[in-house]
Order: C-alpha cells, then sequence, then structure tokens
C-alpha cells in the first residue's frame, strides 16, 4: 500500500448510499480507496463532533468502517486511528442533493472534508443537484477529474474545494467553472405540531425557493448545467475588516 496513494472517502448520507459506493468505485482508478462513513444518514449536522460520548467504528470490510457518529467524527477517527498512514486526499459525497452558497455552513459533506483540511490534508467536497432517481455517474467523473487536479500539485494548506455538479439525467457534464459562494433563497419556515399530550412540537426548515443571481456563484454555474467548483479558505478571519478596525478604540479599554 506504501507505493500507492491512499484515498479517504466519508460522507453525511450514511456508509450504504449509493453516492458514496459509485465514489469510492470511481476513485479506485487512482489509488487505494478508504470508506469511513456513518452507519446513518447525518445530513445538516454541520461540524458536528462527539466530545461527550464514546464512538463505535464497525469493521465492513478491507478499508472499510461505520462510526455511530458524524462526518467530522469519521475523518478524524479514520485519520487519526482506523488508517494505516495519513491520507493522501480525502473526498466527501457523493452527496444527494446540492451544497451550494451558505448550505456549506450546515453541511456534514462539506464538514467531513473540512476537517480533513484543517489536518492539513488535500481534501474536497462533492455534492449532485437534483431530484431521485439520481444518476451519479456524471458526478463520479468530475470526481475523478478534480481528484487527479488536487493529487497531481501542491495545495495550499487549510483550504479545499467544494464542488457541485448538474443533474444532467445520466449524460455527460460538457464543462465546468470556478466558482464563488452564491446566496440561495431557503424559504424559512417553521411547522408547529402537538404531540399526543398537547405539547407542541416544532419542525425547521422549508422548500428551497431558489437562488439570487450573482456574478460568478456557484449557484448561476449549477442553473447553467455546469460544474461548480469553489474554494474554500478555512480562516475565517476577515482581513479587510480587521484592518479597518486596527485603530479603532473600544471604550473603556486601553487598545495594544
Amino acid at each position: 500500500m506504501a507505493d500507492r496513494r491512499l484515498i479517504l472517502v466519508t460522507n453525511d448520507d450514511g456508509f450504504y448510499a449509493p453516492g458514496i459506493q459509485a465514489l469510492a468505485e470511481a476513485l479506485g482508478a487512482l489509488g487505494d480507496v478508504a470508506v469511513v462513513a456513518p452507519d446513518q444518514e447525518r445530513s445538516g449536522v454541520a461540524r458536528l463532533i462527539s466530545l461527550g460520548r464514546p464512538l463505535r467504528a464497525r469493521p465492513r470490510g478491507e478499508l472499510r468502517w461505520t462510526v455511530d457518529g458524524s462526518p467530522t467524527d469519521c475523518a478524524y477517527l479514520a485519520i487519526h486511528e482506523l488508517l494505516p498512514r495519513a491520507p493522501d486526499l480525502v473526498v466527501s459525497g457523493i452527496n444527494r442533493g446540492p451544497n451550494l452558497a451558505d448550505d456549506v455552513t450546515y453541511s456534514g459533506t462539506v464538514a467531513g472534508a473540512m476537517e480533513a483540511a484543517l489536518l492539513g490534508l488535500k481534501a474536497f467536497a462533492i455534492s449532485l443537484d437534483g431530484r431521485p432517481p439520481l444518476d451519479y455517474g456524471p458526478a463520479t467523473t468530475v470526481a475523478v477529474a478534480v481528484a487527479e487536479l488536487m493529487l497531481n500539485r501542491r495545495w495550499p494548506v487549510r483550504t479545499m474545494l467544494n464542488v457541485n455538479v448538474p443533474d444532467t439525467r445520466g449524460e455527460p457534464v460538457t464543462g465546468f467553472r470556478w466558482t464563488r459562494g452564491g446566496l440561495r433563497d431557503y424559504g424559512h419556515t417553521v411547522t408547529v405540531r402537538e404531540d399526543p399530550r398537547g405539547r407542541p412540537y416544532y419542525w425547521l426548515g422549508g422548500d428551497r425557493l431558489g437562488y439570487y443571481p450573482l456574478d460568478g456563484s456557484d449557484c448561476d454555474a449549477v442553473a447553467e448545467g455546469l460544474a461548480a467548483i469553489t474554494p474554500l479558505d478555512l480562516d475565517l478571519t476577515h482581513e479587510k475588516l480587521l484592518a479597518a478596525m486596527s485603530e479603532v478604540d473600544l471604550p473603556g479599554f486601553e487598545r495594544r
């Protein structure tokens, strides 16, 4: 194995989801593929990490494990304990549904890749826009191309790529665009119900109503039938605001 690249695959749809199975099979052309993924769907958990309880990892074959935790748990556990060495690349997906614009702050798929990037590894997340039944074939082709790109060049530390692929209903994806994160309309709703004892409970969320056109955005690219590749910098410091505030005083305190 030392002579071959090692690629870690994870997701938030769960170990048995068709997207991760298709991804792992396709990436096998580039090296040895390890799959460490949640034992059930963990969508929308963002960067949840299980610090208050133990985790269980169950072997599911050679270089295959399910974990009763989040995508972040899976990446952390795989990199620090389960794998024979640090992977050359970490890929999270293929997610069932897009992770565009502000989705990256909620997405367990993005978080799996983010954990790896924060640990200094090359990583990207990949998602497929569209509704079931989904054909993951075109998205796997994009995934392999992005994996080859990252494996074969130096990469800035603590950065990652967020890839979104349009649903082409089995037809090849004809192009891509380097993009920025867009702006989506989520139609924020709260549905209120009562349990059998008359106590209220709440369902958060609602239909995604669409997106706002924004030049160069991931939303625009996918709407045009292109794969959107968005570089993410995991240093959240707002450098321009920091510079602007550097001479501003806080009342009652000495600026040093």
